[in-house]
C-alpha cells in the first residue's frame, strides 16, 4: 500500500476508534478536531474499503457491530503500541512529557492530591497536566483520562486498580437534630433521617461494630441525598439528619462542636483510596509514575 493511502487509512481508523470511544460523532469530531461530517466520512469510507458494517447507527445511539468490535480491540491495541514506542522515544531523547489526565473526588482531591500538584510539576516539567474532579467512577476510556482516585470500595469492572491508602469514616449530626432525635442505640438510626451519598448503592446500609456490643446492621430512611460529600456535611450541619463522611473531612466540625459523633462506641468499616486505571497490556509511563508519586506520598 503506498504511503499517502496506509495514512489516509490510519486516519479513518483513528476516527472510528474516537467514536466508539465517545458514542458520538459529535464528541469524536471535537476531539479530533475536524468536522462531524468529515468523521462520518472516514468511517463510511473504512467500512466500504473492509466491505463491512463497523458502526449500528441509530437515531439515539452509536455502537459497534460485532465485526466492528472485534476491529475496534485489535487496532485499540495497536494504536497504544505506537503511542508507547513515541513516548517511548520521547523520553530518551526529551525526558518524560506529554498530557496525563486524572481525575479525583472534589474534597479529597482538593484537600491531598492538590497540595501535591506543584511538587510532581517540578519532579517533571515536560509533563503537563489535567486535572478534573468527578464524584462517580468515570468511564476512563470515554473520558479519555488516564488514571482517576476513588475513595470507597469500587464496583466489578473491567479497568485496573491500585489500593493508595485508607481512611476513616464516620457517623454524625449536628447537636440540634441530636436534641429531637434520641439515638442511644443502632436500631433507632432505621426510623432516623439520613441524609445519603447518592454514589453509593446502599448509602444508608452500614454494619457498626462496637468492642463490647458486638456488630449490628442498619439501614436508615433517605430523608436528603447528593452525590458531593462537602453538600452532605452542609445539610448535616444545618440539622437535616445523620451522615456518614470521612473523618478527615469533618475533624474541624467534631472539634468545635458544630457536629457531634452518633453512636461514638460504635464504629464503621475503614474505606479504601484506590488510583484506577484502563486495562492495558502497555502502562503508558506517564500514568505509572503519578501512581508512584501517590503511593510515595499517600501511600501506607
Amino acid at each position: 500500500m503506498p504511503r499517502t493511502a496506509l495514512h489516509t487509512q490510519l486516519n479513518r481508523v483513528q476516527t472510528f476508534l474516537a467514536v466508539v470511544d465517545f458514542g458520538s460523532f459529535t464528541k469524536a469530531a471535537d476531539f479530533l478536531g475536524i468536522s462531524k461530517a468529515m468523521a462520518s466520512q472516514h468511517v463510511k469510507a473504512l467500512e466500504q474499503a473492509l466491505g463491512v458494517t463497523l458502526l449500528a447507527r441509530s437515531t439515539r445511539a452509536i455502537a459497534p457491530t460485532e465485526t466492528g468490535q472485534s476491529f475496534y480491540e485489535d487496532f485499540k491495541v495497536i494504536v497504544s503500541d505506537v503511542e508507547g514506542a513515541f513516548a517511548s522515544v520521547l523520553h530518551r531523547h526529551n525526558g518524560l512529557s506529554g498530557k496525563l489526565r486524572i481525575s479525583t473526588t472534589g474534597e479529597y482531591g482538593e484537600r491531598f492530591i492538590l497540595p501535591l500538584i506543584p511538587l510532581f510539576a517540578e519532579r517533571y516539567p515536560a509533563l503537563s497536566l489535567s486535572y478534573d474532579t468527578d464524584s462517580s467512577l468515570s468511564d476512563l476510556i470515554a473520558e479519555r483520562l488516564d488514571l482517576v482516585v476513588r475513595l470507597g470500595a469500587l464496583p466489578d469492572s473491567n479497568l485496573r486498580s491500585r489500593q493508595l491508602a485508607e481512611y476513616d469514616i464516620v457517623l454524625v449530626a449536628a447537636p440540634a437534630f441530636l436534641a429531637r432525635h434520641a439515638i442511644e442505640r443502632p436500631e433507632a438510626l432505621t426510623e432516623t433521617p439520613w441524609i445519603a451519598n447518592s454514589n453509593l448503592q446502599g448509602p444508608t446500609a452500614w454494619t457498626l461494630h462496637s468492642a463490647q456490643a458486638g456488630s449490628a446492621s442498619v439501614v436508615g430512611r433517605v430523608a436528603y441525598q447528593s452525590n458531593a460529600s462537602h453538600a452532605i456535611r452542609a445539610m448535616a450541619c444545618a440539622g437535616l439528619g445523620v451522615a456518614v463522611l470521612p473523618a478527615w473531612l469533618v475533624e474541624q466540625d467534631l472539634a468545635d462542636g458544630t457536629l457531634r459523633r452518633v453512636l461514638p462506641d460504635y464504629s464503621l468499616p475503614r474505606q479504601p483510596i484506590s488510583v484506577v486505571y484502563p486495562n492495558s497490556n502497555h502502562v503508558p509511563r506517564k500514568t505509572r509514575v503519578f501512581i508512584d508519586f501517590l503511593c510515595e506520598h499517600l501511600g501506607r
